[in-house]
C-alpha cells in the first residue's frame, strides 16, 4: 500500500500546480471506504488554497473547508492540466476533482481509499482521522528524547509499534523493515528492551530511510506513480525488504522472512539481534 514517501511524492507531484484553483465540481463513483460527508456541490466555486499532508492523508485546503484524501491499499491519484487529454474514465476511477487548473482523479482497484469532507481540522470528522496520529518523522518536532522515551514504554514487538503510528506516523511496513535493519534491531524484539543507543540509532535511520524513500520517489512493487505518471525507484535500493532467501548485504547470511501482524517482515537473523 501506499506509505507516507508514497503519499508525500504524490502530494509534491501535484500541489503547485493546484494551489489557487477554482473547483468548478465534484464527482464520486463506487462507495469507498468512507462517505464524502457533504452533498458533491458544497464544494464547488471552492478555492483549493494548500495541499498538505499529515501522515498518509492528503490534505486539500478549501476556502473555506478541507478534503481529506487516503490512498487505502491499491489507490493512486492522477493530475490532468486544464486542456490536456485525458483517458475515459475506467472501471477503478471513483473520484474526480475538477478545478480550473485541471483534474484530479483517484483510481482505486480495492477501494479501501477515501475522500472525506470536513469542515476544517478542529471539525469532529478531521479530529477522528487524524486527531491520534503521532509525530511526523520527517519533521523537526521529532525529538530524539522523545522518541526513545515513547517506545520504552511500550512492551509490543518494535516493529509493531512503528506500524502503529501513535509514536512516529507513516513508518510503514516497507520502511519499518529497512530502518529496523539499518539500526541493527530484531523485528520481534520488545521495544522497551531495546537499549537507548539502538533507539537513538533507529530514530536517525527512520529519518534516512523515509527521505531517502521519498528522493527516489516512493516505492513501485505493483503499481505506484505519481500523480504524473511516474513510478517510484526505492525498491531498487531495499536492503532487506522483498528479498527472502538473498544475501545480506553485509554478512551474506540469506534474508528471512516472517509474518508479523498479518504483514511481512523481512530482517537478517545474523545482523539484527
Amino acid at each position: 500500500m501506499p506509505e507516507l514517501p508514497e503519499v508525500e511524492v504524490t502530494r509534491r507531484s501535484f500541489a503547485d500546480a493546484i494551489q489557487g484553483a477554482t473547483i468548478a465540481h465534484l464527482w464520486m463513483g463506487k462507495p469507498l471506504r468512507w462517505p464524502l460527508g457533504c452533498a458533491p456541490s458544497v464544494v464547488a466555486g471552492r478555492v483549493i488554497t494548500n495541499v498538505t499532508r499529515r501522515g498518509k492523508y492528503l490534505l486539500l485546503h478549501l476556502n473555506p473547508g478541507l478534503l481529506m484524501v487516503h490512498l487505502g491499499m491499491s489507490g493512486s491519484l492522477a493530475f490532468s492540466p486544464a486542456g490536456a487529454a485525458r483517458t475515459a474514465l475506467g472501471t477503478h476511477d471513483h473520484f474526480e476533482l475538477h478545478t480550473s487548473a485541471g483534474v484530479l482523479r483517484l483510481t482505486d482497484p480495492r477501494r479501501f481509499g477515501a475522500i472525506v469532507y470536513a469542515d476544517g481540522l478542529s471539525d469532529a470528522r478531521a479530529v477522528k482521522l487524524l486527531g491520534h496520529l503521532g509525530v511526523e518523522p520527517l519533521d523537526d518536532g521529532f525529538e530524539v528524547d522523545d522518541f526513545v522515551a515513547a517506545m520504552r514504554m511500550r512492551r509490543a514487538p518494535i516493529k509493531q509499534v512503528l506500524l502503529a503510528g501513535d509514536v512516529v506516523v507513516g513508518v510503514g511496513n516497507i520502511y519499518a523493515s529497512e530502518a529496523l535493519f539499518l539500526a541493527g534491531i530484531r523485528p520481534t524484539r520488545a521495544a522497551n528492551r531495546v537499549a537507548p543507543a539502538r533507539l537513538r540509532r533507529l530514530h536517525a535511520v527512520i529519518k534516512q530511510v523515509l527521505q531517502q524513500a521519498v528522493d527516489l520517489g516512493g516505492s513501485t512493487l505493483k503499481d505506484f506513480k505519481n500523480a504524473q505518471g511516474e513510478h517510484g525507484l526505492f525498491q531498487t535500493q531495499s536492503r532487506v525488504y522483498d528479498r527472502a532467501g538473498e544475501p545480506c548485504y553485509v554478512c551474506q547470511s540469506p534474508i528471512k522472512r516472517m509474518v508479523q501482524g498479518q504483514r511481512a517482515t523481512y530482517y537478517c537473523a545474523s545482523c539484527q539481534k
